[in-house]
C-alpha cells in the first residue's frame, strides 16, 4: 500500500485537494485493494474483465451509479499516477466510463422553515449562542461547514460584514453577511472567552476543550437544533448552503453573483440552483393550493 500512501500525499501537496476529497479516495483505494486481495488480482496487472467484474460486485453491494462513479473516477486519477511513477505502462481505467448518473436536487427549506430554525428562541448558555452564530452565518453566507470551522477571528471584518475564507483547493474569496449573523456574531463574541481554555485561539468556534471545532460536532450541533425545533425533514449544514443559493436566485441574484460567492469553479455545478429554484417554486405553489 506503499502506493497508496504516496498517492494520498501527491493530492494533498501537488494537487492541493481538500481533506475531504483525499479521504474519499482513501476509501475507495481500500475497498478496491480489499476486493483485489480476496480474489488474488495483482494491482499492476489487473484485466479489462476484471475490473467490470469489480463494478459488478459493488453494483451487488447496492452502491449508486453516483458512487459507482467516484470509485471510477478515483482509480482513474490513481493509475494515472502510477502511470507517471513509472509503475505501470498503460491506465486501463482511461477506457472504463463511468456509469450514467440521474442528477438529484439537493434538499433545500422553504422561507417559514428558515425562519423557524433561525428564530428558534433559546439562547440561554454561551453553547446556545455559539449554535445560533453559525446556522447564521451558514445561511448568511452560503458557506460550507469545513469553511466555517476554520474560520479565524482575523478573517471576519464586522465593519465591511464580510469573512475572507478558503474554499476548495485553498482558494481563497470573500463572503458577505448582513445585519442578522451581524449581531448573532457579537451575541456569540461576547461570550466566546468562556470556551476558551489553557490559551487563546485563532478560530472562531470552539469547542468545549477550548480547541477548534471539528466538522463532525458542527453537523452534530446542526441535527440537535433540529430536532429541537421539530423539523419535518433531515438537514445538514450543507442544507442551508443549498437554501441560500436558492433564496438568492428567487430574489433576483444573477447566476454569476452566486457562482462567485458559493466558490464554485464552473457555472454548469451552480446552475442546479436553477433547476431547484424552479421546483422551490413550483413546490410553494402546490402547498398554497392544498391550504385553500
Amino acid at each position: 500500500m506503499k502506493d497508496v500512501q504516496a498517492f494520498l500525499e501527491y493530492l494533498k501537496y501537488e494537487r492541493n485537494y481538500s481533506e475531504n476529497t483525499i479521504l474519499g479516495y482513501q476509501n475507495e483505494l481500500q475497498k478496491y485493494y480489499q476486493y483485489l486481495e480476496e480474489k488474488k488480482i495483482h494491482p499492476f496487472k489487473i484485466t479489462k474483465e476484471e475490473i467490470w467484474n469489480y463494478l459488478e460486485y459493488l453494483d451487488n453491494l447496492k452502491y449508486t451509479s453516483a458512487s459507482i462513479a467516484r470509485h471510477i473516477t478515483a482509480l482513474r486519477s490513481y493509475y494515472s499516477f502510477l502511470k507517471e511513477e513509472g509503475c505501470i505502462v498503460t491506465n486501463i481505467f482511461k477506457t472504463v466510463h463511468n456509469p450514467k448518473t440521474k442528477r438529484k436536487l439537493p434538499d433545500t427549506l422553504n422561507y417559514e422553515e428558515i425562519m423557524t430554525l433561525l428564530n428558534f428562541q433559546n439562547e440561554t448558555t454561551p453553547r446556545d449562542f455559539l449554535c445560533r452564530c453559525m446556522f447564521e452565518l451558514l445561511y448568511a453566507t452560503g458557506m460550507r461547514v469545513s469553511e466555517l470551522v476554520n474560520i479565524k477571528l482575523n478573517d471576519i471584518d464586522m465593519k465591511e460584514k464580510t469573512i475572507r475564507t478558503l474554499g476548495k483547493g485553498s482558494k481563497e474569496r470573500i463572503v458577505l453577511f448582513g445585519d442578522y449573523a451581524k449581531e448573532a456574531l457579537k451575541d456569540y463574541l461576547a461570550v466566546r472567552n468562556i470556551f476558551v481554555k489553557e490559551k487563546e485561539s485563532d478560530y472562531l468556534f470552539l469547542n468545549t476543550l477550548g480547541r477548534k471545532m471539528s466538522r463532525s460536532s458542527a453537523e452534530q450541533m446542526v441535527s440537535a437544533r433540529v430536532k429541537k425545533v421539530a423539523l419535518q425533514h433531515h438537514i445538514s449544514p450543507h442544507t442551508l448552503r443549498h437554501t441560500f443559493a436558492t433564496h438568492l436566485l428567487l430574489n433576483g441574484a444573477d447566476i454569476r453573483t452566486v457562482q462567485e460567492l458559493l466558490g464554485h469553479e464552473k457555472l454548469n455545478t451552480t446552475q442546479i440552483y436553477t433547476h431547484l429554484s424552479n421546483e422551490y417554486l413550483r413546490q410553494e405553489y402546490l402547498h398554497k393550493m392544498r391550504r385553500r
